[in-house]
């Protein structure tokens, strides 16, 4: 019996895995915590005590079967989550590297409970080590993945880190393996006990420093991007009050002038003179201040928008813009704000590379059900696109378009969405954010 439940135990050190890995998920989550525990732990028992009997059964090592429970736990991990798939493999594979430096020290100590070694793997005494370590760590780590890390993944200015991060714990799972030894006897020649444990000690404070550095590292950016964020927005605040003053400063010029329009049309239709009054009322029409402002209820978003609308006016791209947005959103304002920016910054750039007659720009957002908002980008482009494997690649640089990795990761947040299409000379763009 010992026999059977020595793999069983091994293979379970995935579940308080993807405990850790859940703990910084509640948000991400698809139903509560309890009656998501209720589904998964269950399907991950019949993993593990599968793997262990296929172990027990045919002889194999569970070296070998190790990495297809992992895998099999990461893909229910990944598509139980609404998140990314860049975040949430991240945040698994980093458990995983953690526990590879705890699966070292469990080896030396099944090699001293038996020092004629174990040929399938683990012993069961060593095997209930591993686990008892595997969960001193996530009682250790559950304050900071509650904390610190849901923090980082709730952060949307520089997603793309996450693309590269997956190779730091890679890297340590396969330099632990590397030093895993393939006859554990080896470990009682001269000092070489002492070494692994200490060595394998040393690789897992090391991770966990370099994790900490990829903490601080990314909230500096993070900080910084927020505060250039802030300032761009109140550069658009700033200049949208200037134009106001100045509309409001010209329609009091135009109102004193009123009372000398009315004298002369007054005079002139005293002479019957209506050729001279038709000319008089088309200057006077066209000296009167226009009233180009598509405002809405929010003012960041009204500042936004006007922002761009005055800068196409500029470019001389037809601007026009279909609002009905309250004063208080059910999403984050910074949020639709970054949007709105990386979406119209996108369009202007699009329509500005057409030809001079075929340049538009067509946005509207609406308030849906309550707490859904739909925005709509409609833009004239060359009608030359650069895509890889899904991916709008950016004009300006070699890889992927920010504005765009951007408007999808906050999209995707709270369970929203974002589809870009494009056919002939016409871009679109239809997101759709969630609130809380």
């Amino acid at each position: 019996m010992i026999d059977i439940l020595s793999p069983v135990m091994e293979f379970s050190i995935v579940i308080p895995a993807v405990l850790l890995a859940c703990l910084p998920m509640r948000k991400y989550l698809p139903v509560h915590p309890v009656r998501f525990a209720a589904v998964l732990l269950p399907l991950l028992f019949m993993i593990c005590a599968c793997g262990g009997l296929l172990c027990y059964f045919f002889h194999l090592k569970t070296i070998w079967l190790m990495p297809f429970v992992d895998t099999a736990a990461l893909m229910i991990y990944v598509r139980a989550l609404n998140l990314t798939h860049w975040k949430s493999v991240s945040v698994f594979l980093a458990v995983l590297g953690a526990f590879s430096c705890l699966a070292n020290v469990a080896k030396a100590f099944d090699v001293i409970l038996h020092p004629d070694g174990s040929s399938l793997g683990l012993s069961f005494g060593a095997a209930l080590f591993y686990l008892a370590l595997c969960l001193i760590f996530v009682g250790v780590a559950w304050y900071p993945a509650t904390h610190a890390v849901r923090r980082l993944l709730e952060e949307e200015a520089f997603a793309q880190t996450w693309y590269v991060f997956w190779i730091l714990p890679l890297m340590f799972m396969g330099l632990n393996l590397f030093m895993s030894p393939i006859h554990p006897q080896i470990l009682y020649q001269g000092r070489l006990m002492q070494i692994y444990i200490i060595v394998s000690l040393v690789l897992l404070c090391l991770l966990l420093a370099f994790y900490g550095l990829f903490y601080f590292v990314a909230s500096s950016l993070n900080k910084n991007y927020r505060l250039l964020q802030e300032n761009q927005f109140l550069s658009m605040q700033q200049m949208q009050y200037d134009n106001l003053r100045a509309a409001v400063v010209e329609t009091k010029r135009a109102r004193h002038d009123l009372r000398h329009h009315f004298n002369v049309l007054s005079s002139l239709a005293e002479r019957c003179e209506w050729m001279e009054l038709k000319k008089y009322l088309a200057d006077a029409q066209a000296g009167l201040p226009g009233a180009e402002l598509n405002l809405c209820e929010n003012h960041a978003v009204d500042s936004i928008v006007s922002h761009y609308g005055m800068l196409c006016k500029n470019g001389h791209i037809p601007f026009s813009v279909r609002f009905d947005l309250p004063q208080e959103l059910p999403v984050s304002e910074v949020d639709l704000c970054l949007v709105l920016s990386n979406l119209l910054e996108n369009a202007m750039e699009a329509s500005l590379r057409a030809e001079a007659g075929e340049r538009f720009i067509r946005i509207q957002a609406y308030l849906h059900s309550r707490t859904v908002i739909l925005v709509n980008v409609e833009n004239a482009f060359d009608g030359q696109v650069k895509e890889k494997d899904g991916v709008f690649q950016s004009s300006k640089r070699r890889g992927g378009g920010i504005g765009i990795q951007s408007v999808r990761s906050i999209a995707e947040k709270n369970g929203g969405y974002s589809r870009f299409r494009y056919d002939g000379k016409r871009f679109r763009a239809d997101v759709m954010l969630r609130g809380m």
